[in-house]
């Protein structure tokens, strides 16, 4: 690969697990019905793989970047003190308008950082086109923007067997023609932006590789997992995927470049040993205690809420199944709090617009540019 292309870390570690995860479930997707119907419903197995293994997983990698650096910890105290509280009070009044209300909003709350997180990475592999007209920049916003909402927006145009959290926590909206018009404006953007870079790589500014890909994971994830594919499964998979895993990978790439830059015994994590998680050796034991945190809320939501997936989580069926809403009122924003305290943090911690932050020196420490 050129040595120009502005990977976050390298080559090898960006394609393999931050741009391929879109792609590769994508084809997986698309390979089903040669192998066979996908089932309507997730087995058991495969849906703590996903569900606990990736997507509550991810979650709790958002510890390593906040809570348990100390440095972090000490320059907004506020931020991380209130985010949790106010979420879960906030969760609580929703709760009590309604558990619909309550989920409907954290489902949207939910879209917004998917559809985010695409933008900043996005962003994040242009950040040494910032010299190009402003209307390049622009382009890339709106392809990535495109990407994301225009399947959203036939979503909530067309009924499908699935859903984000419950059933109908999206908006149904009889409105056929603004699908098909969302749809041709999200095709001419497509074609503006492959213009663009036919005339980028004419014009001698290269081929910027992963800012591709990322866009057309992004794209091909998003529009085979909701609108050509009506499969809880298939959704599922192309959700969780795309999203989880990259931002797993980002956290442990930036825990190992913090811990390089820092040293392993004196460093700004709350242990010394938190550190030594962020080595080739240790990846089993950083995707180990992510899956333990993530097994033990979903454990307390099966015990307390759903009671769904007995035979995985046997040991917190004794606990009190709780239906009522005077307690959910309080219980289920208490158990959704790590997810969204994390949707707020995420909104904060990876700003691109302020300039010389210390978290840019870290994350781009292999490969600077103007970020």
């Amino acid at each position: 690969m050129p040595p120009t292309q502005p990977w976050i870390f390298s080559a090898r570690f960006d394609l393999g697990f931050i741009l391929a995860p879109a792609l590769l479930v994508t084809l997986a997707a698309l390979a089903w019905p040669l192998l066979g119907r996908a089932p309507a419903e997730i087995p058991a197995g495969l849906w703590l793989v996903l569900v606990v293994g990736v997507d509550v997983s991810h979650v709790y990698s958002t510890l390593f970047r906040t809570y348990l650096d100390r440095a972090e910890l000490g320059a907004r105290p506020l931020l991380y003190t209130l985010t949790p509280l106010l979420a879960w009070l906030g969760g609580s009044m929703l709760y009590w308008c309604g558990a619909l209300v309550f989920w409907r909003v954290l489902a949207y709350a939910a879209v917004f950082h998917f559809v985010r997180q695409q933008y900043g990475f996005m962003m994040i592999y242009g950040r040494r086109e910032r010299s190009l007209p402003a209307f390049c920049r622009r382009l890339d916003k709106a392809a990535i923007y495109g990407a994301t909402l225009y399947p959203l927006v036939w979503w909530h145009c067309h009924a499908r067997q699935f859903n984000w959290f419950v059933d109908g926590d999206f908006l149904q909206l009889d409105l056929p023609l603004l699908s098909r018009l969302a749809g041709a404006a999200y095709a001419a953007i497509l074609l503006a932006y492959a213009a663009k870079e036919i005339w980028l790589w004419r014009g001698g500014h290269g081929f910027n590789l992963p800012h591709n890909l990322l866009l057309a994971g992004t794209a091909a994830s998003w529009f085979i997992g909701i609108i050509l594919f009506d499969n809880d499964l298939v959704f599922t998979a192309t959700n969780v995927i795309a999203h989880g895993i990259p931002y797993i990978a980002l956290i442990w790439g930036y825990g190992r470049n913090q811990a390089q830059l820092q040293g392993l015994t004196r460093n700004s994590f709350l242990a010394p040993w938190i550190a030594r998680l962020f080595s080739w050796q240790a990846v089993p034991f950083y995707i180990g205690a992510l899956f333990l945190l993530a097994f033990l809320e979903e454990g307390l939501w099966d015990g307390f809420v759903w009671r769904e997936h007995a035979g995985l989580f046997g040991a917190f069926q004794g606990l009190p199944a709780w239906s009522t809403s005077d307690n959910l009122i309080w219980l289920a924003p208490l158990l959704a709090m790590p997810q969204a305290t994390h949707y707020i943090l995420d909104a904060f911690i990876w700003r691109m617009q302020t300039r010389d932050t210390n978290w840019k020196r870290i994350l781009f420490l292999r490969n600077p540019g103007r970020p």
